[in-house]
């Protein structure tokens, strides 16, 4: 499941195919969801519309 989050598919989706609520899955797997801050802070820069 950490495999597939730091892949990027969102938490919903593992959750579901885990069996899991998201709750669950990021109470279990939130630890090992490592290296996103880059994209993270690419992604509301880009929802917030800067460059």
């Amino acid at each position: 499941m950490s495999l597939w989050l730091n892949a990027g598919v969102h938490a919903p989706e593992v959750a579901e195919r885990a069996g899991h609520t998201v709750d669950v899955l990021l109470k279990i797997y939130a630890k090992c969801i490592d290296g996103q801050r880059e994209v993270a802070d690419q992604r509301i820069e880009k929802a917030l519309g800067e460059s």
